[in-house]
């Protein structure tokens, strides 16, 4: 498994899992959820605000490993895509602090 730490857009289904998410210009649209977790922040790094204040300590964000492709393959390869998977395995995190989509993962 790959790690980032990239930015996604969403969009959430009828059950407010992840359905499609737009990663580095690409629509990928889910197949398959194969996990969700949630996971809160190390307490003991004790995170802090810009002013240094103490900001709260069990943060959580929410992960959902999904499987998705881009559609089906072209009858004729292009050449650029030739090389870039068209499915995979991928980690999204929902961060609840921020509001923010990112990919974190990916197996492909």
């Amino acid at each position: 498994m790959r790690q980032y730490d990239d930015p996604v857009e969403v969009r959430r289904g009828e059950e407010q899992d992840p359905d499609q998410f737009l990663w580095r210009g690409r629509l990928w649209k889910v197949r398959a959820v194969v996990a969700h977790w949630v996971e809160t922040g190390p307490w003991w790094q004790g995170a802090t605000d810009r002013d240094g204040a103490a900001g709260d300590l069990l943060a959580e964000r929410e992960l959902w490993r999904v499987e998705a492709g881009r559609g089906a393959p072209p009858a004729r390869p292009v050449p650029d895509e030739e090389s870039s998977p068209s499915y995979g395995v991928f980690d999204l995190s929902f961060d609840w602090t921020d509001g923010r989509w990112q990919l974190v993962g990916c197996l492909d």
